[in-house]
């Protein structure tokens, strides 16, 4: 019998021990008498630090009132459990989130003890936070939107939600249309319209420019093109629809509604970029530091590759969605296209597979073009891999460089937007099934595709669509059913030679220094990132959460400060006031300004001038460090 409860006793214990919460035992005093391993990966304290320590000492100053309250309640009162939050301190001087579970077990003979449950919340309720900011932002999006947008059940077609414009379309109150379905508020003159927009949503799962008559509060008929997708809303599939008058000339508001669209998905995505490129920087660079830490077998190691993965494909995303509004952050430089296709051959060959050939006819004596490289080789991707998808049954890829002359003539007729002058054209054509007028018409709209669930998000033409434009070219498409579809390209031609495309910057990243550093930002999160990141490579680092603290830093600091890192767009002051402050203080200092917003929002700071050094949100390890050792040797050469 006693063999049996001391297995019973050693399994109990081993239990506790490969548990992943932490799990404690307290006497009435408060006293910890025992402590599971969990301490050191959630705390990093060992057990037996924490053995004979009064819990109440680890717990956050504010929140030890209430906690010890509840703990009175549970010995005095004799209540059963509680369970409560509170900010626990850890070993290396950081605070996080637990919740906790505890049993008043002291009358128990066997157990004579409190037993306390914990689990780490802190990055959950962080995430929740985000959550809220991410949908209070959406919210203020859709209702500042100068399109009439509804929100409504697919059921009944009762509206949900309605912007502004919607309203002033119908001259109705809020409370007139919210809880009422469209055709109680007499929105389709015909009802039977609402059939085939219904018809067309669970076909595609989208519906756009579906022409229909409605009837305003004041009885006046108005012709309208009605765009709309099922979205799920709080586990409710819903109807997102945008309503466009077309009453007065439909081709010059159907013109008028495309730049209202491509405006406010620019605003959208300008936004969120900051915040949201704040996150995604902590996501990277966090999995960065822990992946160093692992064996790359280790299953945790998988884990993390999985979330950095996935929060460089966000980062895309968003990349996608400025370069769609034209307001991504480019950096141009001359460039020859063909030594751009010919580098990026073999990663198009694993593309495309082995049914699709693929040709590259380099153009003789080609001129040089002035772009940002990445994003030429985002358009390429892009084109191939939707001439790829034309074709599953097989067929051919065909690029082609060349120099164009673009006669006044020609142009007017076929491209009234385009100067005549000296262009280099690429061309990319495929063989596949080709896409009709109408299809066509819509091809550079965000978010249209002709692809299945799933199997694409609908942003790679309007993708490529924006870069051109923000480039200072212009894009032309060519298609027939079943004929093929051929897209050409077309950028101004610049008297200048391209510099290799080689990165030097690329092994000095890997260096790091001894420098002084003095980081300033805002975000809490981003910034102990930041100074991680920076230490870890070997730099002293000085941080500061705003403006004031990193003046009074530079006036203090005894020795050397040999670079600021500060974001762009903060409260109080702007990184660029910052800079000149601080360099009036320190004229040696070399400046790195980093951001998530869209140039134009930079560019009130001061912050695009060719002379100041940027770099984008979100950052890895290896661009943080490589921006800094570009602007660092500049120093050291001076």
């Amino acid at each position: 019998m006693l063999s049996l409860v001391q297995n019973g006793e050693a399994r109990f214990r081993a239990l506790l021990e490969n548990c992943a919460d932490l799990v404690l035992l307290l006497d009435s005093a408060g006293q910890i008498v025992y402590c599971n391993a969990a301490s050191e990966p959630l705390l990093g304290y060992k057990p037996e630090e924490l053995i004979g320590d009064c819990a109440v000492q680890l717990i956050h100053p504010e929140d030890q009132p209430a906690l010890q309250d509840l703990c009175e309640r549970l010995i005095r009162d004799g209540e059963e459990t509680i369970t409560a939050r509170a900010r626990v301190h850890r070993k290396d001087g950081t605070w996080r989130l637990l919740e906790g579970r505890a049993r008043n077990l002291l009358d128990r003979c066997d157990v004579e003890a409190v037993a306390v449950n914990c689990r780490d919340v802190t990055d959950e309720v962080h995430a929740e936070e985000d959550l809220r900011k991410s949908k209070e932002r959406f919210a203020k999006a859709f209702r500042s939107s100068p399109l009439a947008t509804t929100i409504s059940t697919v059921d009944e077609g009762r509206y949900v939600d309605v912007n502004d414009a919607f309203l002033q379309l119908l001259n109705l109150q809020r409370q007139d249309v919210i809880g009422r379905t469209a055709v109680e508020v007499g929105f389709w003159v015909e009802p039977e319209e609402r059939s085939r927009l219904l018809q067309g949503l669970w076909a595609s799962g989208t519906v756009k420019g579906l022409p229909n008559g409605i009837r305003t509060s004041s009885g006046q008929i108005r012709e309208v093109s009605v765009s709309a997708e099922l979205i799920e809303l709080d586990g409710l599939t819903c109807v997102l629809a945008i309503t466009q008058d077309v009453s007065e000339t439909k081709q010059l508001e159907e013109q008028v509604r495309q730049a209202q669209k491509m405006e406010a998905i620019g605003r959208l995505a300008g936004g969120v970029a900051h915040d949201f490129n704040n996150v995604l920087s902590v996501v990277m660079g966090y999995s960065d530091l822990a992946l160093e830490r692992l064996d790359p077998s280790h299953p945790v190691a998988r884990n993390l590759s999985q979330i950095k993965k996935a929060a460089k494909g966000a980062a895309a995303l968003t990349r996608q969605l400025l370069a769609f509004s034209r307001q991504q952050i480019l950096f141009p430089r001359v460039l020859d296209l063909n030594s751009v296709v010919n580098n990026l051959n073999d990663m198009l060959l694993r593309l495309i597979g082995e049914d699709v050939s693929l040709t590259f006819k380099a153009g003789d004596g080609l001129g040089s073009i002035e772009a940002d490289l990445g994003q030429v080789q985002q358009i390429l991707m892009n084109l191939v891999v939707n001439g790829r998808d034309a074709m599953p049954t097989g067929g051919r890829i065909i690029i082609e460089t060349s120099n164009v002359d673009l006669q006044e003539g020609y142009v007017g007729a076929n491209a009234p937007a385009m100067s005549p002058g000296r262009y280099v054209m690429l061309s990319v054509s495929d063989t596949g099934c080709g896409m009709d007028e109408k299809t066509m018409a819509y091809i550079f709209e965000p978010f249209f595709t002709t692809k299945g669930p799933g199997q694409g998000t609908g942003l790679g033409l309007s993708t490529v669509y924006g870069i051109v434009k923000q480039s200072n070219g212009n894009i032309w498409v060519y298609s027939e059913p079943g004929a093929g579809t051929t897209f050409k390209l077309y950028f101004p031609r610049v008297e200048a030679y391209p510099k290799s495309m080689a990165s030097p910057v690329a092994e000095l990243a890997s260096v790091g220094g001894s420098e002084t550093i003095l980081v300033v930002e805002d975000d809490d999160s981003l910034r102990t990132l930041t100074v991680a990141l920076l230490a870890g490579a070997g730099y002293k680092v000085l941080e500061a959460a705003n403006a004031e603290m990193a003046i009074c830093l530079a006036e203090e600091h005894k020795e050397a400060i040999d670079i600021v890192l500060t974001d762009v767009i903060m409260p109080g002051m702007s990184g660029r006031e910052l800079a000149q402050r601080v360099r009036a203080l320190r004229p040696e200092m070399k400046v790195l300004l980093m951001s998530g917003y869209a140039p134009d929002m930079i560019a009130r700071y001061g912050a695009m001038e060719p002379s100041v050094a940027l770099i984008e949100k979100p950052f890895t390890r290896h661009s943080l460090l490589a921006a800094l050792s570009t602007v660092l040797c500049e120093k050291r050469a001076s």
